[in-house]
């Protein structure tokens, strides 16, 4: 059967203008937007995040809720277990597990995240300089921290409790003094092999300057490692402080952290008082494998070999 015939007037050259054809007509997606939503599908990571929020949330507002202050003492009602008037039991002092829970989050949460901005400030600083330049000023750079690494941490500590006495800012200043180290190592790694790529050598062939070249060009490609590395930071640094405060090197009484409940708590075990060693080894639990499980879907999201 033959096709019936078209007239020619039907047939209208469609008006393009140049260069038209080969424009894309996909919508860019920001960065930042498409890094949210391979986040929001690593349901894991996703589920991390909204435990670290809330856990924050918890500890700013988790005083409004709270029936009894955190130093509150009651020798009548010590060591009773949970119950409607004490959600998480009372200590042997008397004093509301809950609200020194909720005063230990904002400790262990606050040094968490201090120490984390510190290293990434200092480690950034440090390894991109030693990254960049490299030859003898990464050389020198690079031995101070193989000396560094080297001393132990706890002698550190013990330094610093003996120079400044214990307190909030020895800890802090003892999980930084050395804490940064491996952020300056990942950063001068990423900026070694950054530092040969076509569009830095482009950058210094057109005349920009080391700064600029670090700031626009190095940093911003080594991001995603960055903040890898630092959402690993925090929970090194909680567990670090709880740790100190578990031994005795951390916060003093009458403050509470998670670490300093968990130690009381450790003692008291064979007699019964289950609840003063749960609750805040519960949640040192959940906030280290919350941070963990956010890190990795981080770096599977910012770094292609691992993306699927």
């Amino acid at each position: 059967m033959q096709a019936p015939h078209v007239p020619d007037h039907l047939f209208v050259p469609m008006k393009r203008q140049a260069g038209e054809a080969e424009a894309i007509v996909r919508p860019k997606i920001p960065a930042w937007q498409r890094a949210w939503i391979l986040l929001y599908k690593n349901k894991l990571a996703f589920a991390g995040l909204i435990v670290i929020v809330l856990l924050s949330v918890f500890s700013v507002f988790g005083p409004l809720i709270a029936e009894h202050g955190y130093a509150d003492q009651d020798l009548v009602n010590a060591n009773q277990k949970p119950s409607a008037a004490h959600w998480f039991g009372t200590d042997d002092l008397g004093r509301d597990v809950f609200a020194r829970i909720i005063y230990g989050a904002q400790i262990s949460l606050g040094v968490g995240l201090i120490a984390a901005v510190i290293d990434f400030a200092i480690g950034v600083i440090y390894g991109g300089i030693a990254g960049y330049f490299g030859g003898r000023v990464d050389n020198v750079m690079m031995r101070i921290v193989d000396i560094l690494y080297g001393i132990p941490y706890l002698l550190i500590v013990i330094l610093l409790m003996v120079a400044m006495g214990p307190g909030l800012l020895t800890i802090i200043v003892a999980l930084t003094a050395t804490g940064w180290i491996g952020m300056a190592r990942i950063v001068r790694g990423q900026v070694l092999q950054l530092k040969s790529s076509e569009y830095t050598l482009a950058a210094r062939a057109l005349g920009a300057g080391s700064w600029n070249i670090i700031r626009r060009h190095l940093l911003p490609n080594a991001f995603g490692v960055i903040i890898v590395q630092v959402t690993f930071s925090v929970p090194s640094a909680i567990f670090s402080e709880a740790f100190l405060s578990f031994l005795g090197l951390g916060i003093q009484a009458p403050l509470a952290s998670w670490g300093t409940m968990a130690n009381d708590g450790m003692s008291t075990i064979l007699s019964g008082y289950w609840w003063r060693l749960l609750f805040p080894s519960l949640f040192i639990s959940l906030t280290m494998l919350a941070f963990n499980l956010l890190g990795d879907g981080l770096h599977q999201i910012f770094d292609p070999k691992q993306r699927r």
